[in-house]
């Protein structure tokens, strides 16, 4: 299961896993493209492993590695309620 995180005004949608059992969380980070469909990459939580990237350039997966650091206490503690929603109680 995927739980929305975060839109940025660019269109760029974050989601993430729930905790697998491993206690890792899948961040997955995708944007709409007129040329190429969706532009997307996955972050590994909590070691910051990237896989997957589909042309975002270095500096943009570096944009997202800010978001996600400052964020990754959050998407951790929510991945453990089943979201956003589920861990606010709305």
């Amino acid at each position: 299961m995927m739980y929305p995180f975060m839109t940025l005004n660019d269109n760029t949608e974050i989601v993430h896993s729930e905790m697998r059992e491993d206690g890792s969380v899948k961040v997955y980070i995708e944007r709409p493209d007129e040329k190429y469909g969706f532009r997307h990459a996955t972050c590994m939580l909590p070691d910051y492993r990237w896989e997957d990237i589909y042309e975002f350039s270095q500096e943009e997966i570096e944009y997202f590695l800010g978001i996600i650091k400052s964020m990754a206490h959050l998407i951790m503690e929510f991945s453990k309620e089943g979201g956003f929603e589920n861990a606010s109680g709305f």
